[in-house]
């Protein structure tokens, strides 16, 4: 949580006055002005802090102006961030967050466990189908159930309906868990890894920035930016999802805001709904492009080679015979969009200045990002040459 400090002064002060004010973190003291005063809580400094903090709605920068003999009016304000707001003396909130709810939910809970019982014990069992397979039917709807009512969280409602196939001795163990030595899942499981570790080492938004950068003029060239950069990445992340929801929606996002562009707004149509269409529309075809780009790519695989179709070299195979109608679908859907569902706002010329700017305050590429790319050359590596 962030907690801030405001110290507004009077507008009808004329004389000259010493501004000073302490910022602290959790550990140590940020910032500390060379004639600091302590902040004492009188009522007039408690009152002005409330009255700021119930009026401000958005988070201020932070910028010191700290001048002798200057007066400074009520629009001047300082924001002091911090993580923990039992560290700052200012922050005294008699508001508190509701604590996080523990356990099941309990009418989702008795619905979702319901309906797999009456199924069970209810509903007549065609004479076609086992004991055996019945039972397991209605696991698997009170599991689907579970998962659209969310009495758990998905993982522990999914183990829950694993659990239970195997103690009802519905499923022998080794058939319940089989699907765990399935590369199909693990690639699905490692490209949320993937994703996680884009988004928190920043390496995906970095990327995206560059190609901003380099083709932001114009909105066509913003969505062919955005476009190649989540070809760059595809390789290395096999699940659409995870790209678009984990990594380009908030850039999208961010580039829509700042063009006027609100989503569910009439304004929509200046910038945010083409490339929204766009990146949705192109990351289709690059998840066909690479063999590890899409889960269900990996499951094509498999399903062909119980069927007697062994392919060798099956990562440069596929790429082979996707490239052709994938890289020309890739570039001309933006193109065909750009006519059929065009932006309002056809030029960017800020977009590639705000790129650049924006790399300015990311900085060099950090320990995190090379590791990160590191671990992304490797893996497209090993599964390339197998």
């Amino acid at each position: 949580m962030e907690s801030f400090a405001l110290h507004s002064l009077s507008t009808t002060t004329t004389t000259t006055t010493t501004f000073s004010t302490s910022l602290y973190t959790r550990n140590s003291l940020l910032h500390r002005s060379p004639r600091s005063l302590p902040i004492t809580k009188s009522s007039s400094t408690a009152h002005s802090l409330s009255s700021i903090r119930s009026s401000t709605q958005k988070p201020l920068l932070f910028s010191p102006f700290h001048n002798k003999n200057k007066v400074f009016t009520s629009k001047f304000r300082i924001l002091a961030l911090d993580q923990d707001p039992k560290d700052s003396p200012l922050s005294k909130s008699s508001e508190k967050p509701a604590p996080p709810q523990k356990g099941a939910k309990l009418i989702p809970l008795l619905i979702s466990v319901s309906i797999g019982l009456i199924v069970r014990f209810a509903v007549p069992k065609p004479i076609e189908v086992t004991s055996q397979a019945w039972q397991l039917l209605s696991i698997f709807l009170s599991t689907i159930a579970g998962l659209v009512l969310s009495p758990l969280p998905v993982g522990a409602w999914a183990f829950l309906g694993l659990t239970t196939s195997v103690v009802t001795k519905t499923l022998a163990f080794p058939t319940a868990f089989s699907a765990f030595t399935s590369e199909v899942i693990w690639l699905i499981v490692i490209s949320f890894f993937f994703a996680r570790g884009f988004v928190k080492t920043g390496l995906g938004d970095r990327i995206a920035t560059y190609f901003v950068k380099w083709l932001g003029k114009s909105t066509l060239g913003l969505s062919y930016g955005l476009t190649f950069s989540e070809v760059l990445i595809a390789p290395a992340m096999p699940s659409t999802t995870a790209r678009a929801g984990g990594i380009f929606l908030p850039i999208i996002k961010s580039l829509s805001l700042s063009a006027g562009s609100k989503p569910g707004d009439a304004s929509s149509k200046k910038l945010g709904s083409y490339l929204i269409q766009s990146q949705f529309q192109c990351s289709s075809c690059s998840s066909a492009l690479f063999l590890t780009a899409a889960a269900q790519n990996l499951l094509c695989l498999k399903l062909a080679e119980e069927l007697g179709v062994i392919i060798s070299s099956p990562w440069v195979s596929w790429f082979k015979a996707a490239s052709l109608p994938a890289l020309f679908s890739i570039l001309a859907t933006p193109l065909i969009l750009y006519k059929l569902y065009p932006p309002e706002t056809k030029d960017t010329p800020e977009a590639p200045a705000v790129a650049a700017k924006k790399l300015e305050t990311m900085g060099p590429v950090t320990r995190n990002e090379w590791t990160m790319v590191g671990t992304m050359v490797l893996a497209v590596s090993l599964w390339v040459f197998g």
